[in-house]
């Protein structure tokens, strides 16, 4: 021990508290080193032949790098040139609490063997730790450490051995001071300029301070930022407001910052043109400040995409699009408040997935990168390599944005592979929705049962045997990853038995393991066109937790007694055993329901089930619960190419409801009761009733076709959506509930003894979770584990006692369910560009969802794609065009668009940016004169045929 710290501090109830701190110190720390003839280590990390090749460092050596080192140039640690690295315990701490990205990946850094990274505890090392000195600031005293930890490597490791250490630092008073007590000292970039077997890994250097500050024009471009403290000072005076900045998707030149506020009181600021976007970038938190009344303006109602076809200094060009952003006569009832970004508090940057525009300019190593997601601006990087990542994927990270340059400044991480390559989007998509798609690693399969699994004597005396139970699964085609099956009987009594068996994954994975640690990590199974990226190892997804028919598998149960008329008379829990007599799909347990002929135990269960659950939904819409419309669309997929090969609109069978009746009402049972046991920590679902003005576009939506839409309450928006029809117009229903989909509030989970409001609007059921699907939600896993300690059949463990700890989880599930969802629809758009671009050019009816300012949203019902019509065309002179917000309406030439107008597009994929390959819209009914293009020729019979097919 090296000494012991007392001091005293007052507790909450006025009490003294004395606290006593000490710190231990070693003298048997090992260096690490196999070449070391002092420390007995026995498995040691860096090698005794460190071979570097450099044109500066000409002898074998061991890396130090500093803290800043780490946090800004873990691209370059990363690369595989990059060996025996000594990380001090001092630089590990200080990522760890500056940023959890870094920390993560100099972690797996150092667990990679072949890196050669060895991990110092220089803090609890007799000869290398040093006390912090009066006046010395904590960021002096962790670089003293560093400089202290390299001086005694350097005298530690024997001069036999001929192996140098360098340290690496970016700070010049660190370097200076290093260089003055005889260390070897690098600047990073210096050093890695050096290396001779990678020249490319230059351009993975991330810009230092001095490089960002790099004067690229003489102009001004942006308002300076203001500092901190300035900031700080101001949200507390109420001069500023902090928020999150979203930049808007469709346009470039628009964003809003989201206010949090108490409850429902959240907010947004609108902010248009560059002037007052001032440098932000999507998800960033930044200080804005409210500009005066008479200075609020319209979300801008054009479409405005900044494709990368503009170079740098195009200003003029610009300046014309910031004038196209506001509607010349806006009414007073469309004006939002409206800020200007003063400074930014936090930047919340990630690694980019995009494709690189190469300079005009000849010889030039300076070249615009254009991300894949349109809300990131195009940031500007150096690189040596551009004629090899023309055409492809790259990723890049953002190192800074100077006020004088147009874009930010960043450096290149990697290559990802050729655009349009079905890996290499996949890939991209995944990247770009965060979703963790490695491999599970060995630590985490080391969790999983040996082979062969059989349920024991132990499990059958601890659990309810239903093995004798007709018990089936009903699912879509092609699923392995069972999570429910239902029963349905007759009882003694006349009454009816139903059974929800749901998948028992606790079981299975233990609290705070290695394997529980990864599933509450991607918090979801995400489903892409033809690939599932898993929750939980396979072994357990499709085989041991999987409902498959034939099979014993452990089962959590919710068993209801119920009457004809479908009210539950008891309810009840249980682990139990079952063994599933079919696995059946939707549409083969619809055949056995239709087919009079079928008599036989699985059919007539179904049956049961069928009845049961038409009189629970009638149920559930009386009370208002909502049923919305959402396109959605199956591809079918060559078993050969991969490719997609058809494209339509999936159908719901009567049978789809009767699952989701089951599943619902059993979600709402378990959510009672482990509510009833546990108030102040049950994982819940929510579904927040939707503010007043998210309906305006629905209200504007029937203006012109005579009806009222009610939306005060679930119960009248789902009346009046009920009664809204208009005869000769039967797809007008399903239209307006797409567009009502549209304005709902987002689903999430929370923690019941942080938030008084559980009500699920959509659902119209005052309480909710989710306990169906363990396979593939977290979520489930949790509320299967409250329900085993509410029931007896499971022992509790402090972190699901814990309701900060929930709400930290909820937290995380609900940010992974939405990027899954993204990622979904984002895998669904590839797939159906990859199927236009085999079809050519195909003629289809669609319905008008949304009408903008210069381009109107058109539904195509059949493929359930919707795409843009723009009425500008840059080659040619733009037609007169008149836009009224009110209705929404849009006059062109002469002819009024209105929302759900029927039109009949040619759709078609335009590749002509390899990046953002999109579908194109263009009109053919009405007919606009010089708007509408020409009927394409017609295919010959053998094309028409095949398209038929």
């Amino acid at each position: 021990m090296l000494k012991s710290k007392t001091f005293v501090k007052k507790t909450r109830s006025g009490g003294i508290l004395k606290v006593v701190r000490e710190h231990y110190l070693r003298d048997d720390i090992w260096c690490g080193s196999e070449v070391c003839v002092e420390c007995k280590d026995e498995s040691p990390v860096l090698e005794k032949d460190p071979c570097m090749e450099s044109s500066m460092c000409t002898f074998p050596h061991y890396l130090i790098p500093d803290t800043n080192v780490v946090l800004h140039q873990i691209d370059v640690l990363e690369d595989p040139l990059i060996r025996n690295v000594i990380i001090l315990q001092t630089v590990l701490q200080e990522v760890r609490h500056r940023s959890a990205p870094a920390y993560k990946r100099i972690k797996d850094a150092i667990h990679n063997k072949e890196k050669h990274f060895y991990t110092f505890t220089n803090e609890h090392h007799r000869e290398t730790f040093i006390e912090r000195e009066p006046g010395e600031s904590a960021n002096d005293r962790n670089d003293r450490a560093i400089r202290a930890a390299a001086h005694w490597y350097s005298k530690h490791i024997p001069d036999s051995a001929e192996i140098k250490v360098v340290m690496l630092t970016n700070d010049r008073l660190n370097k200076e001071k290093a260089e003055q007590t005889g260390l070897l000292v690098y600047r990073c970039d210096e050093y890695i300029k050096s290396l001779i077997a990678n020249p490319e890994l230059v351009d993975r250097l991330a810009l230092t301070s001095d490089e960002k500050n790099e004067i690229t024009s003489s102009k001004i471009l942006f308002p300076e930022h203001l500092p901190l403290s300035q900031i700080q000072s101001g949200i507390k005076s109420g001069k500023y407001i902090q928020g999150t900045f979203r930049a808007n998707r469709d346009n470039f030149l628009e964003g809003t910052v989201f206010v949090h506020g108490e409850g429902d009181e959240s907010t947004e600021i609108l902010l248009q043109g560059l002037q007052k976007l001032n440098r932000a970038v999507h998800q960033d938190v930044v200080a804005v400040e409210l500009l005066p009344q008479e200075d609020w303006v319209a979300p801008s109602a054009v479409v405005l995409q900044d494709d990368g076809s503009k170079g740098e200094d195009e200003e003029e060009e610009e300046e014309e699009e910031e004038k196209k952003l506001q509607t010349k006569q806006v009414h007073r009832d469309s004006l939002k408040p409206t800020g200007r970004v003063v400074g930014i508090i936090k930047r919340n940057w990630r690694p980019y997935c995009g494709m690189l525009t190469l300079s005009h300019i000849k010889e030039s190593t300076r070249h615009l990168f254009t991300p894949a997601d349109r809300r990131i601006p195009r940031i500007r990087i150096e690189t040596r390599q551009a004629a090899t990542l023309e055409g492809q994927r790259i990723m890049v990270a953002i190192d800074g944005w100077p006020k004088n340059s147009r874009y930010p400044r960043g450096h290149f991480m990697k290559n990802l592979g050729s655009a349009g390559d079905k890996e290499t989007e996949t890939e991209v998509l995944l990247l770009e929705h965060d979703v963790p798609h490695l491999p599970f690693s060995q630590n985490v399969l080391s969790f999983l049962p040996s082979m062969p699994w059989a349920i024991t004597e132990d499990d059958m005396n601890r659990r309810e045997d239903l093995r004798h139970l007709c018990v089936c699964s009903v699912d879509p085609p092609g699923c392995t990853d069972i999570d429910d099956a239902l029963h349905c009987r007759e009882l003694e009594n006349g009454n009816l038995e139903v059974g929800v068996h749901i998948a028992d994954v606790s079981h299975f994975i233990r609290p705070g393991n290695a394997m529980d640690q990864e599933a509450a990590s991607r918090g979801t199974t995400v489903y892409l066109c033809g690939k599932r990226i898993d929750m939980v190892p396979e072994l357990l997804s499709s085989n041991l937790c999987s409902l498959r028919s034939n099979v014993e598998r452990l089962a959590f149960s919710c068993i209801w007694e119920m009457n004809d008329n479908a009210e539950i008379l008891n309810t009840r829990f249980t682990k139990s055993v079952i063994n599933s007599k079919a696995s059946l799909t939707y549409a083969e347990a619809q055949m056995k329901i239709d087919d009079r002929n079928m008599n036989d135990d699985i059919t007539k269960n179904l049956r049961g089930l069928n009845k049961l659950a038409k009189i629970l939904k009638a149920g559930r819409i009386e009370k208002g619960a909502l049923t919305l419309s959402s396109p959605e669309v199956r591809f079918h997929i060559d078993s050969e190419t991969h490719d997609p090969i058809d494209l339509q609109t999936k159908e719901l069978q009567e049978t789809n409801s009767m699952v989701e009746e089951f599943m619902l009402l059993a979600n709402i049972s378990v959510a009672q009761k482990i509510y009833d046991e546990f108030s102040e920590c049950a994982l819940l679902r929510k579904h927040p009733s939707p503010p007043p003005s998210n309906y305006d576009i629905l209200h504007k939506a029937i203006k012109t076709k005579n009806l009222v839409i009610h939306t005060d309450s679930a119960k009248e928006l789902a009346d009046s959506l009920n009664q809204a029809d208009i005869e000769g117009f039967p797809y007008f229903n399903t239209l307006l509930r797409i567009l009502a989909t549209r304005c709902m509030m987002q689903a999430v989970y929370f923690c019941s003894g942080l938030d008084s409001d559980f009500r699920h609007y959509g659902l119209a059921t005052p309480i909710y979770t989710h306990f169906t699907s363990p396979i593939r939600r977290y979520s489930d896993i949790i509320v299967h584990r409250l329900l085993a300690v509410a029931i007896g059949a499971d022992s509790t463990y402090p972190a699901l006692m814990d309701k900060h700890k929930q709400a930290a989880l909820c937290n995380n599930l609900n940010y992974r369910h939405k990027m899954a969802q993204y990622a979904q629809r984002a895998s669904v758009a590839f797939h159906t560009q990859l199927f236009f671009k085999s079809r050519g050019i195909l003629n289809e009816e669609g319905f008008i969802l949304f009408v903008r300012k210069n381009a109107i949203i058109v539904l195509i019902p059949k493929f359930g794609l919707e795409g843009t019509v723009f009425f500008e065309n840059k080659d040619k002179p733009s037609p007169k065009m008149t836009f009224n917000e009110e209705v929404p309406t849009l006059t062109v030439e002469g002819h009024t668009f209105n929302l759900f107008d029927r039109v009949r597009v040619t759709i078609s994929l335009d590749a002509s940016n390899i990046q953002h390959q999109k579908i194109r819209m263009s009109l053919l009914e009405p007919v606009i004169p010089g708007v509408s293009v020409p009927l394409p020729e017609a295919e010959p019979e053998a094309k028409k045929a095949k398209l038929d097919r």
